[in-house]
């Protein structure tokens, strides 16, 4: 066969474009390489070439899957190409899930081998690692060299169609697939060779690793809640109107810490829901239905909790990279110790 046609997908920022006030560009089509497309292309050495490249920004994608889907699959499908590759995306958050739902479109509805590369912790890896070819990177583009070198092997292979072997031998996260093949040794020899080494504390490799799950012991109960401090933390994305610190509607890179004093109510007039994965209606409509700032005031007024803390925190979780949510937790746990704060209503949508 003669070179691999490869398709590229960036997003605005590595496509030069600009940052977060470019991130509602619309999808569109060069016929170059750009950006990261030139260290892959070079990775190829003449056995592949990016045709075209493709770029949409972040916020549109994500706030219009399906009609960025479709508008990106036609440009694919016009070049006919023998493989797609998007990104790599790091840490990025909106940008990997954008990477994953095209990845896994164009598989899928196009039939086109394809791939796509991010760090660990990006919530694209969670949502698509069982479908898709998801190669590791680290958690900046300051790992794009190293990004590249991994991607290239295994796109190569998928562009010609031959039979791609086990995460560890082709670079990519297991996608929970088990094959069955035959080994030199038998099961119970296997098992008692590692158990040996175990022992020894030696280094061996299981072949049925076990979820890791984080393990949260939970804090005693409030001893007195007619003398507590109650506060809210939401990932339901409520706001001040007009939403001052444009947090995102999916994959949030930041927090908001808002003043409730004075209010008895929350109302559509005052505040609103930043967040990009429910149906917004009802919570513009009363704000309280996400954080319930109207009951807390009546059951401060009846004595039966201390007080309603005065600040509010909320970000939105659709999306949100595991280490960034983690990340605003400590921020937040800090700054409600420090206030005083007994305990934490924590709504979510």
């Amino acid at each position: 066969m003669g070179k691999i046609k490869v398709v590229h997908y960036i997003n605005q920022f590595f496509a030069g474009i600009g940052g977060e006030e470019k991130a509602d560009h619309k999808p569109e089509v060069r016929e170059e390489i750009v950006g990261p497309g030139m260290a892959l292309n070079a990775q190829f050495k003449g056995e592949a070439e990016i045709v075209a490249t493709v770029i949409c920004g972040d916020s549109y994608f994500n706030e219009n899957i399906e009609e960025a889907k479709a508008e990106i699959l036609d440009m694919v499908k016009k070049y006919n190409p023998d493989l797609f590759i998007a990104g790599p995306a790091f840490n990025a958050g909106r940008y990997g899930v954008a990477c994953a739902t095209i990845t896994d479109a164009v598989q899928n509805e196009l039939g086109i081998p394809a791939l796509t590369a991010m760090y660990e912790e990006n919530p694209g890896v969670d949502m698509f690692r069982k479908s898709i070819y998801i190669v590791p990177t680290k958690n900046s583009a300051a790992g794009m060299r190293d990004a590249v070198k991994k991607m290239v092997p295994l796109a190569l292979k998928l562009g010609k169609g031959e039979e791609i072997g086990s995460p560890q031998e082709e670079n990519y996260f297991p996608r929970g697939i088990r094959k069955n093949y035959f080994a030199e040794k038998r099961g119970s020899e296997r098992a008692v060779e590692m158990l040996i080494k175990k022992l020894k504390g030696e280094e061996f490799e299981t072949e049925y690793p076990m979820p890791d799950f984080d393990r949260v012991k939970p804090n005693p109960a409030v001893k007195d809640i007619t003398k507590a401090t109650i506060a809210i933390v939401t990932s339901g994305g409520i706001v001040p109107k007009g939403n001052p610190d444009h947090i995102e509607s999916s994959s949030a890179s930041k927090y908001g810490k808002y003043d409730i004093d004075g209010f008895n109510d929350l109302t559509e007039d005052d505040h609103q829901t930043a967040h990009g994965g429910y149906d917004p209606v009802y919570a513009n409509n009363d704000p309280d239905r996400v954080i319930p700032v109207d009951i807390l005031r009546e059951m401060e007024k009846e004595g039966k909790i201390g007080k309603l803390h005065r600040y509010f925190y909320t970000t939105v979780g659709n999306g949100t990279a595991v280490a960034s949510a983690k990340k605003f937790a400590a921020e937040i746990a800090k700054e409600l110790v420090a206030d005083g704060v007994d305990a934490v209503i924590l709504t979510s949508t």
